[in-house]
């Protein structure tokens, strides 16, 4: 491990490989406790979270409903309950494993916004995109749509008095891959610390199907590439980007691009700026 790995990984509180299985089942009932902690510091007993049909949601999505109900059971109080929402824009170019993200978290409600409308009317009064080459209005109305989701997450967590889960981990944080007040903002983040094959054994030992397990990550913002693999937008694949939060030796090349991404998207871990 380099000087550089290890204060990349001791700023985003990186979780050491698992050991073994009861490690790994160690970590699943501290992120679970962790989860019911927050509800009970904030006097709150709803959860909510944007499903898209990754391993992420899907596995922060399980996470949330294994905790809710441990508290319904341990409280008898009926009140606790976990809130799914798809949030779709127009079809969801990966539709089918959404779908099947939701079979298996079996959230106690299900909901969808489609955020289409809200899209195109908030794009429709920004005069600023008229002029844009038609790729670099695509990837602004990309992080529009995180934004969007959040925004209805929020919408939905106010009027349920509930706290809105974020999907945020380690193999994201590090390269930054996220967008600002979209889906980087979130009153907990369950999965914080974890890197990408972490998230992985969770949801494979949670008994999530294989496929989805091991579906190819993709933000799927930019209608110009819809299903745009992550790793093409990082330049390094995530088995690299694991190997180096966890101090392991990965190539030059694969090396300094990580390095390069995290100082270069500094602010998007920070508070904003003041005087």
């Amino acid at each position: 491990m380099t000087n550089r790995q290890g204060e990349i990984a001791a700023a985003l509180n990186v979780t050491p490989p698992f050991a073994d299985t009861a490690a790994l089942v160690a970590e699943i009932e501290r992120r679970k406790a962790f989860i019911k902690q927050c509800l009970h510091n904030a006097r709150l007993k709803v959860l909510v979270l944007g499903i898209s049909g990754g391993v992420d949601s899907m596995t922060a999505g399980r996470l949330a409903q294994l905790s809710v109900e441990e508290l319904r059971a341990a409280t008898g109080d009926k009140e606790y309950r976990f809130i799914a929402v798809r949030l779709p824009h127009n079809v969801q170019h990966d539709e089918h494993d959404a779908a099947a993200s939701m079979k298996f978290i079996r959230a106690d409600v299900e909901d969808t916004v489609n955020i289409a409308d809200a899209v195109a009317g908030l794009a429709g009064q920004v005069k600023g995109l008229r002029d844009l080459t038609p790729a670099r209005r695509d990837f602004v109305l990309g992080n529009t749509k995180a934004r969007i989701r959040m925004v209805a997450q929020y919408t939905i967590a106010n009027a349920h008095n509930g706290l809105v889960i974020g999907t945020d981990h380690a193999a994201e944080a590090v390269m930054g891959f996220f967008t600002k007040f979209g889906d980087g903002a979130c009153d907990l983040a369950p999965l914080s610390g974890l890197v990408k094959g972490q998230v992985r054994a969770i949801a494979r030992h949670l008994g999530a199907p294989e496929n989805l397990v091991e579906k190819v990550p993709t933000a799927d913002l930019e209608e110009l590439r819809p299903g745009k693999p992550d790793e093409e937008s990082h330049g390094v694949s995530y088995t690299q980007i694991d190997a180096f939060l966890h101090g392991q030796e990965v190539d030059e090349a694969a090396y300094a691009a990580i390095v390069r991404t995290y100082d270069n998207t500094r602010h998007k871990r920070e508070l904003p700026f003041v005087p």
